[in-house]
């Protein structure tokens, strides 16, 4: 299949894809003409490749696990790989960490500002930011 199949089977633009390309995530064939070919098993990777970058990882780190991946249900194939295994179990304790530390920032800074959790609004994903009084 071209790019443009491989676009529209996985809802991944062509730009993204050719830069998972640039990061040896996807190796497709070329044409006589040039045309990047990709095969079925590459909408798997590429859902995988989703998967994992959801997941917080970059592309350097998804390029060293990629292939521990299993296309059929996209967890690690622990069984070949576990010592990704547990660098994924490290990783979730680094960002469950970050989560308690940008919590704990949250609670003090609802304490400066006299408000608390229940009164502070949610933010309106559509409105843009206020601009912060420090930055003018």
């Amino acid at each position: 299949m071209r790019i443009g199949d491989l676009a529209q089977e996985t809802g991944v633009n062509r730009r993204l894809l050719r830069y998972y390309e640039e990061q040896g995530l996807l190796t497709p064939a070329r044409s006589v003409n040039g045309y990047r070919e990709y095969a079925d098993a590459d909408v798997a990777r590429v859902r995988s490749i989703r998967a994992l970058l959801a997941a917080g990882l970059p592309t350097v780190v998804i390029g060293r696990i990629l292939h521990c991946v299993s296309e059929e249900d996209g967890r690690v194939v622990s069984s070949g790989c576990p010592a990704v295994v547990t660098d994924l179990r490290r990783e979730r304790a680094r960002i469950t960490e970050t989560i308690s530390r940008l919590r704990a920032a949250q609670r003090s800074l609802d304490a400066i500002a006299g408000t608390s959790r229940d009164t502070v609004a949610a933010p309106d994903a559509a409105s843009t930011p206020p601009a912060e009084p420090w930055s003018r």
